[in-house]
């Protein structure tokens, strides 16, 4: 892959990344979201996204490749399996061992022992995602293949991520394939903060309440460039001997209450973080960051609904490149559910950070459990069927009152 057709890619999965974003704060999406911490990896959804594109056709497969790669679908598709191997192979490799973070990443697809993958799939997914397949038996030992999906992704992330998959969410009734991945990442910041200067100060709430919290603070020069509106600080992490730079960028509001209309700015303009990256050190007065740690993790299938990937949750879906079903299968495969779940400490040393992803494919016939729960007033009728003659119509709005 040219690196211009790379930077394409890149410019389309960081448009992906912040869209789902601005998705993921939206109060009216989460309302218990804004009040909250939040934090999720657009890499890991979007490697397994792209994974589940390998083995989608017709408009199914246009659909992901539109919101995930943009362009033409077919060229799409195949610019996301392009991206997701240079990712793979350069982006996700561990630098420990030569100075750099240290970086591990595994991708998995487990499959009931009952089907087949098709080889043009599990080409790909081998050959680009260095994907680990695994026969499983969904049918007769759900609980204990969640299980073992949880085990690896914990084992990958350094036991940061636990429990990707809930309980429940991989039973016998139809769930036949699991296309998961996880990574784990620490980097040592260039230049460490010295704990004996971490102090507590006042941190402001968007209520307008407040909190005390550590602060880390240097005296150091840093990157920032100042704005009309906003600050950006890029605090780089130790590199190794390759030419990776991962760095973190903080993105600081001058108004105590302007997070929201400056999250708003960075995912509706493509270009904006690009274009608001500190170039050069400055000497700086006050410089204090929080310390912090959060865990964070959402099911995802609302939310890219809302982006525009609808067709591989519904009975239309088409991942009949995923599987060899028996002859005679008449139900065609559905993600059933996307399952995400991130973890960041921030602390003087560097950054400790784990992120998985895990998207569950059933049969379409099957539907998940429907609660019914008459808790509040409603109707009832009383029929005969072969005629549809109605004997009683009525409704009851307290179940307590006397007759």
């Amino acid at each position: 892959m040219a690196t211009a057709d790379i930077r394409v890619s890149i410019g389309y999965q960081t448009r992906f990344a912040l869209r789902l974003a601005a998705a993921l704060s939206s109060p009216s999406a989460s309302p218990a979201v804004p009040a909250s911490n939040a934090a999720f990896s657009p890499l890991s959804l979007h490697v397994a996204l792209s994974l589940l594109a390998a083995g989608a056709v017709g408009a199914t497969r246009d659909q992901l490749a539109a919101t995930l790669g943009g362009g033409d679908a077919p060229a799409a598709a195949e610019g996301l399996h392009a991206l997701a191997e240079q990712v793979v192979q350069l982006v996700l490799a561990d630098g420990s061992g030569a100075g750099g973070p240290r970086v591990a990443f595994a991708d998995g697809v487990f499959v009931d022992a009952s089907l087949k993958l098709k080889p043009a799939f599990e080409e790909v997914a081998v050959g680009k995602y260095r994907a680990d397949t695994q026969s499983v038996d969904f049918q007769k030992k759900a609980a204990q293949v969640a299980g073992e999906v949880n085990s690896w992704v914990e084992k990958v992330t350094s036991g940061l991520i636990k429990e990707l998959l809930p309980p429940g969410s991989v039973d016998q009734t139809a769930r036949l394939v699991v296309l998961g991945n996880a990574f784990y990442f620490k980097g040592a910041w260039t230049e460490k903060f010295d704990a004996s200067q971490t102090k507590d100060g006042v941190f402001h709430l968007l209520d307008g309440g407040s909190v005390q919290a550590p602060f880390m603070s240097s005296r150091k020069d840093q990157y920032i460039a100042s704005y009309d509106n906003f600050k950006v600080i890029k605090l780089p992490y130790q590199r190794g001997e390759d030419k990776r730079q991962f760095s973190m960028y903080i993105l600081l509001p001058e108004a105590r209450d302007g997070l929201w209309s400056l999250a708003e700015k960075l995912s509706s303009e493509p270009e904006f973080m690009e274009e608001h990256v500190p170039t050069r050190k400055v000497p700086v007065g006050q410089f204090k960051v929080p310390k912090f740690k959060l865990s964070f993790g959402f099911e995802a299938t609302d939310l890219l609904k809302g982006l525009g990937v609808e067709l591989p949750f519904s009975s239309e879906a088409d991942l009949s490149e995923l599987v060899h079903l028996p002859a005679g299968q008449k139900q065609n495969l559905c993600v059933s559910s996307i399952f995400h779940k991130s973890f960041v400490e921030v602390k003087e040393e560097g950054t400790e950070a784990a992120a998985a992803s895990a998207v569950v494919v059933m049969l379409c016939s099957f539907r998940m459990p429907t609660d019914f729960i008459a808790d509040h007033p409603f109707l009832f009728l009383i029929r005969e069927d072969t005629t549809g003659v109605l004997l009683f119509v009525g409704h009851v709005v307290n179940p307590l009152l006397a007759p």
